[in-house]
């Protein structure tokens, strides 16, 4: 089967809906997050009939709230897990060189020393080892002593007598809502139903086997039973929560860790590259936006969590635990004003002995505790292609006949093929589309060689080549594409992540809402009342959000958050 430019419309999750009722499937998917999303690329890219199923949107939880980095982990490696880090580092490999090049690229980061002598060996031996596991893995793997005045070169907002030199090597970044809605938009092209707003509510069982579920269309409330022959739990954080359908706990227990990221503007730290330092708690990153020279992002935390799991809240403690630790770092420190955006994200970790989040295992479990049902969490965002290689294995167990091996090491996803060409023609395009060279690059690194639907959109309606007025990083365009090509149903999901709106505008996005309402309400079937519900929901959420980042801790930043209900009813 060759794989064709797929849409991902309003029109496809229709016919989604309507196949969901009518066939039996060989491996329903539970979770569009980049495991579940994975899993669905895994078993299509095998020939296997697949439906994928997602409560809210494409990446709607963890998976459009990391770091944005494609990693090893240095924690891993002090932690002495080289397994993990060896694992890891062939994947970002992967992503960076096969699966994606239009999405990921190579970052430099340095390491700065804080004492001196005792960093330089430490950290540069642990460093070194790093390096040597990564040749040839995706990024250069020459790392490089700086002295202090080179790294103060480097990194001239450096802490003057706080810094003593650094150490500087190379990781990977990328969007991750952007890869994760990819990977699922490949799963499409390559058959898989996928259907967003759809949320499972019960599973269905003959005796002990598990042979499908019931699925709740938010966007209607109706019910629809779907067979399959299996049935792959991709839910991260919920985990449990489908596995208690079962009447028990299940086979293992996913503790949430919650990590929170602030959005800064990139010209309120004066430095060539990223940062990472460790902290008591996690390891802090100062990171070149990955989808917008004109921010960092700075994190994270990592602190247990058992509040609302669809929405957790940034408390003000945890801005300023971010803030303080790199302010560390700084000459001239970042104060609240700085903030453009914030974010949080949950972590779903295997449960372990100990209850510091930061101690329990990166590593994931593939496990199936009735026929039919097959259970994958934990792990990281980078090694996801490795999850779901394992979830559809054990799938694939319970499947008649023989099925295909896992073939997503050579797959690449939606607009990697003939991406490189089109950089190199950059110019050209331009010259030829009217558009500056550098909107042109932006859109290359956000669409790779699916630009070409993207302008053909822009060739149709001259008005959506032109800049949202209240977020001008953007063209109308992207907006009408995000629902006419990447599944978006709601005006958050257009905000939040097809786009950065949400975090990477001083006002978070509460300006360009009407302006990308009224643009996608034809798609949308939206009328003025509609509209007004997109948008009223939006302002909301935004304010919500604000409000709960002036709390002090989780338990009042949770209440606050939850003044804005979710936009798909019964979601949360």
């Amino acid at each position: 089967m060759s794989v064709q430019i797929s849409a991902l419309s309003p029109q496809t999750r229709a016919q989604a809906l309507t196949d969901l009722a009518e066939r039996q499937f060989d491996v329903l998917v539970i979770g569009a997050g980049v495991v579940g999303a994975g899993a669905a690329l895994d078993a299509a890219s095998r020939g296997l009939s697949v439906a994928l199923v997602e409560a809210r949107d494409l990446a709607a939880g963890t998976s459009s709230r990391s770091s944005k980095l494609v990693h090893g982990g240095l924690r891993y490696l002090k932690q002495l897990n080289f397994s993990l880090v060896f694992e890891a580092l062939r994947e970002r490999s992967l992503i960076l060189k096969t699966l994606c090049p239009h999405l990921a690229r190579p970052v430099e980061f340095i390491y700065p020393l804080e004492r001196k002598g005792i960093d330089r060996g430490y950290v540069g031996l642990g460093i070194g080892v790093y390096d040597v596991l990564g040749a040839g893995k995706g990024v250069p793997s020459h790392h490089k002593h700086l002295s202090k005045r080179k790294t103060l070169e480097t990194f001239p907002d450096g802490k003057k007598g706080h810094i003593q030199g650094a150490i500087k090597f190379y990781e990977g970044q990328l969007d991750d809502a952007r890869h994760t809605m990819m990977i699922a938009r490949t799963a499409a092209a390559y058959g898989a139903s996928v259907a967003t707003s759809a949320r499972v509510v019960d599973l269905v069982r003959e005796g002990q086997r598990v042979v499908g579920a019931v699925v709740r269309d938010l966007e209607t409330g109706h019910d629809i039973t779907v067979r399959a022959r299996t049935v792959v739990n991709a839910t991260g954080v919920w985990t449990d929560d489908i596995q208690e359908m079962l009447g028990g706990k299940g086979s293992f227990r996913v503790q949430a860790s919650k990590g929170v990221h602030i959005v800064v503007p990139r010209d309120r730290i004066k430095s060539k590259t990223g940062l990472i330092t460790e902290t008591e708690k996690s390891l802090l990153f100062i990171i070149p936006c990955p989808w917008s020279e004109d921010f960092w992002v700075i994190g994270t935390t990592d602190t247990p969590w058992d509040l609302d799991k669809a929405h957790p809240a940034a408390s003000a403690s945890d801005i300023d635990y971010i803030l303080e630790h790199a302010n560390a770092l700084l000459e001239k420190p970042l104060t609240r004003a700085d903030v453009v955006g914030v974010y949080a994200g949950l972590r779903p970790l295997l449960a372990g002995e100990s209850d510091q989040t930061s101690k329990l295992s990166r590593e994931h479990a593939c496990v199936s505790p009735v026929p039919g049902l097959v259970i994958v969490a934990g792990g990281k965002y980078t090694t996801y292609r490795v999850m779901a290689k394992d979830a559809v294995d054990e799938a694939a167990k319970q499947l008649p006949g023989a099925v295909e091996k896992c073939c997503t090491d050579k797959v690449p996803l939606i607009g990697a093929d003939g991406y490189q060409a089109l950089w190199n023609t950059r110019a050209r395009i331009a010259e030829r589309t009217g558009l500056d060279l550098a909107r042109v690059e932006h859109l290359l690194g956000r669409y790779g060689s699916a630009i070409s639907d993207l302008l053909e959109l822009i060739d149709q309606d001259k008005n959506l080549g032109e800049p949202l007025e209240s977020a001008p990083k953007y063209l109308k365009a992207e907006a009408v594409y995000a629902v006419s090509h990447e599944g978006a149903l709601h005006l958050d999901d257009i905000l939040a992540r097809r786009t950065r709106i949400s975090i990477d505008t001083w006002d978070r996005g509460d300006g360009a809402a009407q302006e990308v309402a009224e643009l996608v309400a034809p798609l949308l079937s939206w009328d003025a009342e509609a509209i007004d519900r997109e948008v009223g929901h939006y302002r909301t959420r935004v304010a919500a959000e604000r409000e709960s980042q002036e709390q002090l801790d989780d338990l009042t930043a949770d209440a606050a958050r939850l003044g804005a209900p979710d936009v798909r009813v019964g979601a949360g």
